[in-house]
């Protein structure tokens, strides 16, 4: 019955996947291949310093093209493996025609075999793997005879003639449609830092990917923005969209950058405060004190505010989730941050006290039943 059930699974993975490309994407990818074969064989046009009979384009290309506009974040589709495996594997091809090849049938394909599985183990080594590059070998090892009469001149034209105009417009496309080219991995986490909601580290992952044995095309810290990324919004989704402003203390002590830090030190003693914020004549906040400010000064300081206030100050408006705020605090180390409304003016302001009630309530709901709406205070 279970071997059964694995050749059933077995099965079931031959089925199409459900892959989730949007509009965009797919328009990206179909007028980016345009725009980037149509330019690169013309290149190759223009540039055409070989025999008679050599491509302007190779077939190779079309596979380049797949990779740098429909899936450009992929290790394999960055600059380096596309130039470097492209290039290097071309050379690879013609060095093996000229080795083994020896004009029969049995020779051109012993040939592109070993063109191929070395130009593998050679990307793979030098960290430019890119499955076109196979093709170069592939095309270079069997290619007929102007391929051939160019010889090793062929990785320079055509190949990097192509690859080069390919990668340039592919730039230039992905990132005129928001897509950013060359990709850049997400920030490894700071493991000194006060984000620790997660314990996974890019170190655990890789030795995950190894364990697995599955060779995954993705880096690790991409995986680890995607698993915070999630629980970020899991956090949202069970604090059911609760609102800054409805945890917010609205009855704030403020200071203008005039006034000097004695009255800062009065309103912390007189009202238990442990930040002031600084706002101008129309309550626009402009930076913020806290208790940590007063421990250098002495006790009756009339120094101006703006002296030793925190500036430009972090804030957050009363309409955001207080999933927002949680990943404020959380990453970034914060302790209070004023709540401003849409014109950037103070409504309030948020300590470490009011957040850590509202996920109490969060963590006893969530172990009470089912999750649900928190409610507002």
């Amino acid at each position: 019955m279970a071997a059964h059930g694995s050749l059933a699974r077995w099965l079931g993975s031959w089925r199409p996947q459900s892959l989730p490309y949007r509009r965009s994407e797919i328009m990206r990818g179909a007028l980016g291949s345009l725009l980037g074969l149509l330019i690169g064989g013309l290149a190759g046009w223009l540039f055409d310093v070989g025999p008679a009979g050599l491509p302007a384009i190779v077939a190779p290309m079309g596979a380049s093209a797949v990779l740098l506009f429909a899936a450009p974040a992929s290790p394999l589709a960055q600059p380096w493996p596309m130039l470097g495996g492209n290039i290097i594997s071309t050379l690879i091809g013609v060095g093996s025609a000229r080795l083994i090849g020896n004009g029969t049938t049995v020779g051109s394909i012993t040939a592109a075999a070993v063109a191929v599985a070395a130009a593998i183990a050679v990307m793979m080594v030098l960290r430019c793997l890119h499955p076109p590059g196979g093709a170069c070998a592939l095309f270079a090892a069997v290619g007929t005879g102007a391929v051939q009469e160019q010889g090793f001149l062929f990785a320079v034209f055509p190949i990097a003639v192509n690859s080069l105009t390919l990668l340039v417009i592919a730039a230039a496309v992905n990132n005129l449609t928001g897509r950013a080219y060359p990709h850049v991995p997400a920030p490894a986490p700071d493991s000194r830092g006060a984000d620790q909601r997660l314990s996974l580290q890019p170190s655990e992952i890789a030795a995950a990917i190894r364990r697995m044995d599955q060779g995954l095309d993705v880096l690790p810290q991409d995986i680890v923005a995607l698993v915070r990324d999630v629980e970020d919004h899991a956090v949202d989704r069970r604090l059911g969209r609760l609102r800054v402003e409805s945890v917010m203390t609205r009855e704030v002590r403020t200071v203008r950058p005039a006034e000097n830090m004695y009255r800062v030190r009065m309103i912390m003693s007189n009202y238990l405060v442990k930040a002031v914020p600084v706002v101008d004549e129309d309550r626009h906040v402009v930076g913020i004190t806290t208790i940590y400010d007063l421990f250098r000064l002495d006790l009756v300081n009339l120094d101006p505010v703006r002296k030793y206030m925190t500036f430009p100050v972090r804030t957050i408006r009363g309409s955001a989730p207080v999933a927002e705020l949680v990943a404020l605090m959380s990453g970034e180390g914060l302790r209070h941050i004023p709540v401003v409304d849409e014109d950037g003016r103070l409504q309030g302001i948020v300590s470490r006290t009011e957040l850590i009630a509202v996920l109490h309530r969060a963590l006893v709901d969530a172990t009470a039943g089912p999750a649900g709406p928190v409610a507002d205070t």
